[in-house]
């Protein structure tokens, strides 16, 4: 049996609280933490009875942890991983990878030079239907993808009360629907058909009070030779989020707020319903906890690994952009 992992959890806000429980969860690491505020700190740290609760990153970077999971505003996540990175540790960082491409390349060549496993943590590539339904669509049955079509969106004062508070009131902390939600289903689209070449986008401002940034996105992308929309919202009473993808053979549907996929062949026919997933609150974070765990012994690959990160974050840059030109945005793919 191999021995329990030591993790640092870097910012232990709503996310960081959840990957520090769901590690715990695990039951193969022994977990650690960094946080600022020394309120937060006392307080989670007491609530999982955390014996190392530090207030500064160097030192709790000296402390030699085997993985660290960064879990901060995404502006400060380029610069946080390189510090550990410099350190040989291995990385998960949650989602965006950043908010601009700077520090890319350095944290890039640290991670190769001293064959550090790093992720992004995109965890919609932890649910065990979505999997299941990009097997599929490997597998060749359905034949070849032409188009992906998404439509999500939730009320995310219901969810998030306390958002005009936090990073999401402005994108250069990593707010706004374009990176803080729109990316979750963005990355999972390019899971499934591959990697956006060229897009654009259109968004505004609708609803939410108290923020400036846009709670509404369209997006137009394509894939080499698969066409793509991805709608969403963060305004609408319904939470639900449902990707598509329809084949030259078929066509497959992940409906997220069901945890199922189904699928259909013949024109006049009735969806077929692979079976739903039973997920709890946390499941899909611990999956991805373990997922990881297994990456650093050699098991498996990330799910989300650092070239497909950055791969995203050029989609969600190069959204921004086009939003304010109003013109179609060219990527040169990092994968």
């Amino acid at each position: 049996m191999s021995r329990r992992k030591s993790i640092l959890i870097v910012g232990v806000g709503s996310i960081g609280e959840r990957h520090l429980r769901c590690f715990q969860g695990t039951g193969r690491a022994d977990v650690s933490l960094c946080e600022l505020n020394p309120l937060l700190r006392k307080t989670v740290a007491d609530r999982y009875q955390i014996v190392k609760a530090f207030d500064d990153l160097t030192r709790a970077l000296d402390d030699k942890p085997d993985m660290v999971v960064i879990c901060t505003p995404a502006h400060l996540h380029i610069s946080m991983a390189l510090a550990a990175a410099q350190r040989g540790i291995h990385l998960l960082i949650e989602k965006p990878l950043g908010t601009s491409l700077e520090g890319i390349n350095a944290l890039r060549k640290e991670v190769i030079s001293r064959k550090i496993v790093a992720g992004v943590a995109y965890v919609y590539r932890a649910h065990p239907a979505l999997a299941s339904m990009r097997e599929a669509i490997h597998s060749g049955r359905f034949g070849e993808p032409v188009q992906i079509v998404s439509t999500s969106g939730q009320h995310f004062p219901f969810y998030r009360p306390v958002y005009r508070e936090t990073y999401y009131k402005n994108r250069a902390t990593g707010g706004g629907a374009v990176q803080d939600a729109l990316t979750h289903v963005v990355n999972a689209g390019e899971w499934l058909v591959g990697a956006v070449t060229s897009l654009t986008a259109d968004a505004a401002h609708q609803v939410l009070e108290g923020v400036e940034v846009e709670d509404t996105v369209h997006l137009l992308t394509r894939h080499d030779n698969v066409l793509g929309s991805f709608s969403l919202n963060q305004h609408q009473a319904p939470n639900e989020s449902s990707i598509t993808v329809i084949c030259k053979k078929g066509t497959l549907r992940f409906e997220m707020h069901n945890s199922r996929w189904r699928w259909q062949i013949e024109p006049g026919d009735t969806w077929h319903d692979e079976a739903a997933a039973k997920l709890e609150r946390d499941t899909l974070f611990t999956r991805q906890a373990d997922s990881f765990l297994d990456a650093i012994e050699g098991i498996n690959p990330p799910l989300c690994n650092l070239e497909e990160g950055i791969q995203t974050l050029q989609v969600n840059l190069a959204s921004l952009r086009s939003i304010e030109d109003r013109r179609w945005q060219a990527l040169s793919v990092s994968q």
